[in-house]
Order: structure tokens, then sequence, then C-alpha cells
């Protein structure tokens, strides 16, 4: 089966293995999953993650953060810009999550960043996910 939106299959992947408290989850591996890993984990959401070489596509394990009482760190994963309806976002009018508590994900010409990242560098572009 294809999947069309392979960043909502991600997502939903992270979103279902946290709500079943999973220590891990294995997703597809591409660059941009790539980057989006190393964002979560550079903002604290998730431990770690690992790129398996299969001979094929490979594989991105992501290894879950938890509190010591074992609530989820992500409590809310969205999908903003979909493949039906494109979402951008200039520097100025680039969206807070939950007051500056959440993130954004955001793609812009000087690749994949926070919401934060993108107004410090001053720029805008297309606004992939929002996680709290």
């Amino acid at each position: 089966m294809q999947i069309t939106d392979t960043i909502a299959d991600m997502l939903t992947r992270i979103r279902n293995a946290n709500s079943a408290k999973h220590a891990s989850v294995d997703i597809p591996a591409s660059n941009l999953k790539k980057q989006i890993a190393q964002i979560l984990q550079d903002e604290g959401y998730i431990k770690s993650f690992k790129v398996i070489d299969d001979k094929k596509q490979g594989i991105i394990r992501v290894n879950l953060k938890y509190t010591d009482t074992r609530a989820q760190v992500i409590t809310g994963l969205r999908r903003v810009s979909k493949p039906g309806l494109r979402i951008y976002s200039n520097c100025k009018d680039m969206p807070k999550v939950m007051k500056g508590l959440g993130i954004a994900i955001v793609s812009t010409s000087k690749g994949i960043m926070t919401d934060k990242k993108a107004r410090e560098l001053n720029v805008g572009g297309e606004v992939l996910a929002f996680i709290w």
C-alpha cells in the first residue's frame, strides 16, 4: 500500500506508540523524517533515534521519552500542512503552539527547523506539524 502523506504516517506511528506506552517505534526512513526526528530529539520530546540500514529504504527507530511516573512527554501531535491543503506562513505570522510551550516544525528555504529558529533567521515556510 502506498502512503501519500509520509509525515502524517510518522506522526501517527509516534502518537499510537506513545499512547500504548511503547519504548520505541519503527518508522520507514527518509531524509525529511530524519530531520524531523533530529528536531524532536533536540527539543527533548524523544530520547533518541537511530537509522537502521535494512538494504532497502531503511528504518528509523525512535526511542520515546516518558517522565519518571511514565507520563507522556509528547501530549499532542498534529499535522498542519497536508498534501491537499498546504499551509504557509511568513516569519511575522509564524504560529506559536500553546503560547510558546509547544513547537511548530517548519520547512523553509534554509531547511527543516522549529518556529523559534525560523523567527530568529527571519524566514517563513510551510508549517508541517505542531507538537506539544
